[in-house]
């Protein structure tokens, strides 16, 4: 099969050309090809030598192996499987696994390569599934609101105080939740269809956030949905849905993307609010002046 254009296989398409040539390979290099074919997840996240080892192989045996099917080499052969990490359609701890392959393997430099280019995709991608329209429209109800409350917990927790930062400059009610020492269910204990809640998670989906939204749905709130998935419990029934992407070749959810989003929200907020907001903002930051906080 040397002759095969294996350039646009994936890696279900390399183990079906591996399959289809088992039975004409060499006992080694069948030995190798069937643990391939039984552990196909640890291709992409371990090495040569790893892989050799656990098939109880020669590291060569992997590579005549990868050029039965038309691969130049080894690292030909991987590069399918470590595509599919990159889309993230592994778990944590193998994702976790290659990353320190490739720290082990010299190959920090593509390591770079690919968080910026799933950096940038990943904001790309986002916008591209909403516009300006949809953004006012959830701009507007928290202009109209009394109270917004932003919900994000783990990494996200982050993320919804770093947005109810930026709204407390405007004089906003915008609380970051769960507020310390509570729980997410108690700060929405009063809220009706006077407030909103932006609800922030990703997969795999925190329960309480889920059920924060669906209490604040019952109560008549507003929600904006913010998720990685259309199907996302928090995103089906929401009143703003917004679809954010965050693959990445690193093992947890990108979070650039979802900032980015939150970031171009606060800007609509302001563009959207009257103009004593903006006074406001300009006191806060002549305050701080005032008390030394900035440096001159």
């Amino acid at each position: 099969m040397n002759d095969t254009n294996v350039s646009s296989l994936t890696s279900n398409g390399v183990l079906e050309a591996l399959a289809a040539e088992l039975e004409q390979l060499t006992p080694e290099t069948r030995k190798a090809a069937t643990y391939v074919l039984e552990n196909p997840n640890d291709v992409g996240v371990c090495s040569i030598r790893e892989m050799a080892s656990a098939a109880a192989v020669k590291p060569n045996t992997l590579v005549r192996m990868a050029r039965t099917i038309g691969f130049d080499g080894y690292d030909d052969f991987r590069e399918p499987f470590r595509e599919e990490i990159r889309r993230g359609n592994l778990n944590f701890p193998d994702r976790a696994r290659w990353l320190q392959s490739l720290s082990q393997t010299g190959q920090l430099g593509g390591l770079y390569a690919d968080m910026v280019e799933s950096a940038i995709r990943n904001i790309e991608a986002t916008f591209a599934g909403t516009d300006a329209e949809r953004m006012k429209a959830a701009a507007d109800d928290i202009v109209a609101s009394r109270n917004t409350f932003v919900l994000g917990v783990g990494v996200n927790n982050s993320n919804a105080r770093n947005f109810a930062y930026l709204a407390d400059m405007a004089s906003y009610n915008i609380w970051a939740i769960p507020r310390s020492g509570g729980v997410a269910s108690d700060d929405l204990s009063r809220a009706n269809e006077q407030d909103v809640l932006i609800a922030i998670t990703c997969k795999p989906y925190r329960t309480e956030v889920v059920e924060a939204a669906a209490l604040a749905k019952e109560q008549g709130v507003k929600l904006i949905g913010m998720s990685d998935s259309p199907a996302s419990p928090i995103v089906i029934g929401a009143d703003h849905a917004f679809v954010v992407s965050s693959d990445t070749p690193q093992f947890f959810p990108s979070s650039v993307a979802l900032i980015a989003l939150l970031e171009t929200l606060m800007a609509f907020v302001i563009a959207d609010a009257p103009p004593e907001v903006i006074d406001s903002i300009e006191r806060f930051h002549e305050r701080r002046h005032r008390l030394g906080i900035y440096q001159p």
